[in-house]
């Protein structure tokens, strides 16, 4: 078995031990699960380190010069890697924990974090160039709202920039990172294939003009660039 995969049975062990010990305290909020594991989030992602280089690269190239609004940004670990790319880059949170991460250390100076729900943004109507939502759709339980979300913020011409995890049926370590995650209290609201997550973006409204599916992760990701299929 690969070290990070050993990493993350250990991590999600412990995780999942420590999260129902805090739920035997009572019920939780929705942000429960993300203020929980607020200040280990980045060594999480540690393990996929590869994977998120190279979605930095493809981030910075479609955000150069523009405005651009992140959702979900957890501890702001892309953001704070692509923002020096855009005009300006407001990466948003729902998770308080998450927010507090994410302003420790230093960051871009055209980059600021503020709380926001995906599903129902403060922004006024075509406020960004950009969106970027990244590996969350999934655990959002009405991902369709978000979604229309993104398209009523973004100016006309605007992309958003969609990666996410998808499911891959016939790999066992994808089958075996998921179950490890919901045991830990991660819950994918919504479990898509590559063609599925395509197929769900497009009933949703959007042009998909760029995809591909990267697998030195974890999990593999789909990633997604689009544009309002009505323009």
């Amino acid at each position: 078995m690969r070290k990070g995969m050993k990493l993350l049975l250990a991590a999600c062990g412990v995780g999942a031990a420590a999260y129902a010990v805090s739920r035997m305290k009572g019920p939780k909020e929705p942000d429960a699960v993300w203020n929980f594991y607020a200040p280990a989030y980045d060594k999480f992602m540690e393990l996929d380190r590869a994977l998120y280089e190279e979605m930095y690269t493809r981030i910075r190239r479609t955000i150069a010069g523009k405005r651009t609004l992140e959702l979900c940004t957890g501890t702001g670990l892309i953001a704070k890697h692509v923002a020096s790319a855009a005009q300006e880059m407001i990466a948003t949170d729902f998770a308080e924990n998450m927010l507090a991460q994410a302003r420790k250390g230093g960051c871009p100076a055209n980059l600021r974090f503020q709380w926001a729900d995906a599903t129902a943004l403060s922004f006024e109507d075509d406020s960004f160039d950009a969106v970027l939502i990244s590996n969350a759709l999934h655990v959002i339980p009405d991902p369709a709202r978000a979604l229309a979300e993104a398209r009523r913020v973004l100016r006309p011409g605007g992309v958003l920039i969609a990666p996410n995890f998808v499911h891959d049926e016939g790999d066992l370590q994808t089958g075996v990172t998921a179950k490890l995650l919901t045991a830990a209290g991660i819950v994918f609201a919504t479990a898509w294939d590559a063609d599925g997550y395509v197929a769900f973006l497009e009933k949703n409204g959007w042009a998909v003009r760029r995809h591909e599916t990267l697998r030195q992760a974890s999990i593999p990701l789909v990633y997604a660039e689009c544009v309002d299929a009505a323009e």
